[in-house]
């Protein structure tokens, strides 16, 4: 073993964050973000940092299990070598199959530690593709003159798609559509339920919205993750791109989904599979001809800026959903990317994603 590369050191925090406005989906209601965060320290000095994002019922975890895995975890972890990441990331699959939102946040920190200390930037580890990615931005569940007002704001600001979230009352998302379509004329639109809809609402709302001559770029987990038929249903005939979120969370879920084509994209977020994982799924999808997407849950700069490394360095994603530090009321993070307007400009002189929590909070 390299024993420069050898976990030393594991400091576990509690990562609390208010939002600037209640962040609304059909499954849950977010005021303050209550994340966790670790850092993982090496024998030569080298610090990486991962983030747990919590955001239950779509997160198994919630702080304390999450704080209590990560302390378990410590345990078996220290002086193992980093540069065995892959192993590391195949035994937390093993030890804690259920909890992805930790094992997401280990591997984070594992190769953000190793990175630094290789000396290089993170998206030149996933393979340097691009140093930049342009997000879209999220207007929640929200009445329809302040969704509005939202979007008018975004298309000033340069943001040029906007994500809508749907999926509790039809005639409500329905009018909350057409006044963002009146604030920004010209954005693309994504539809996302978060699993709100049955098929039949979501052909009528489509319907709905083409009488008003409005088309949707993109359609996001309409139904529950278990209605696999009415997933491939929309996909075959919504006449709009379908993205499978809740329903790809593991690599057998995207083969599932392109051996029997019930999606057109699939929606990659490190905290519902791990890193390694999620480098499964982007080379499945890509040698299926699926298109992809990069998201997340509501997270910080820390976690979102790891997500933006990775399909920067990887490429090839057509659309990218990683705006939720946007929304935050403070920012814990220092250095990282910089943002100008909708797209995010990654450190390129910095190792590792370049940027640390300013960890005021206690330590678990």
């Amino acid at each position: 073993m390299n024993n420069s590369v050898a976990i030393r050191h594991i400091q576990i925090h509690s990562l609390d964050v208010p939002l600037a406005a209640p962040f609304t989906t059909s499954s849950s209601a977010l005021e303050v973000l209550n994340n966790v965060a670790l850092c993982i320290e090496l024998a030569d000095g080298s610090r990486g940092w991962g983030e747990v994002p919590i955001l239950p019922p779509i997160t198994v975890e919630d702080p304390a299990s999450a704080r209590a895995a990560l302390q378990d975890a410590a345990g078996w972890l220290l002086n193992r070598d980093a540069g065995a990441w892959r192993r590391i990331a195949g035994e937390l699959a093993e030890r804690i199959p259920q909890l992805a939102s930790v094992r997401a946040g280990i591997e984070m920190a594992v190769i953000d530690a190793l990175t630094q200390h290789w000396d290089i930037p993170l998206f030149r580890f996933f393979g340097g593709y691009q140093d930049s990615v342009v997000t879209d931005i999220t207007i929640p569940i929200c009445p329809a003159d302040a969704a509005e007002q939202l979007a008018e704001r975004y298309r000033r600001a340069g943001f040029t798609t906007l994500k809508v979230k749907i999926g509790v009352d039809l005639w409500e998302d329905l009018n909350r559509v057409l006044a963002i379509r009146r604030g920004h004329p010209n954005g693309r639109l994504i539809l996302d339920a978060n699993a709100g809809y049955s098929v039949a609402e979501t052909f009528e709302l489509l319907r709905e919205l083409r009488l008003a001559k409005l088309e949707v770029a993109l359609l996001e987990q309409p139904v529950a993750r278990e209605d696999w038929e009415g997933l491939g249903k929309l996909a075959r005939e919504a006449g709009v791109p379908v993205a499978a979120d809740e329903f790809c969370r593991t690599p057998e879920d995207a083969i599932r989904i392109a051996q029997y084509k019930l999606a057109q994209v699939i929606n990659i977020k490190l905290v519902k599979c791990g890193v390694v994982q999620a480098l499964e799924i982007a080379a499945l999808a890509r040698a299926q001809g699926l298109a992809l997407m990069i998201g997340g849950m509501v997270e910080t700069r820390r976690a979102m800026g790891f997500s933006a490394h990775f399909a920067a360095g990887l490429g090839g994603f057509d659309w990218i959903d990683l705006d939720t530090p946007l929304l935050l009321a403070e920012d814990p993070v220092s250095g990282g990317y910089r943002t100008v307007g909708a797209r995010y400009l990654l450190d390129t002189k910095t190792a590792g994603h370049g940027g640390q929590l300013r960890v005021a909070t206690r330590q678990a």
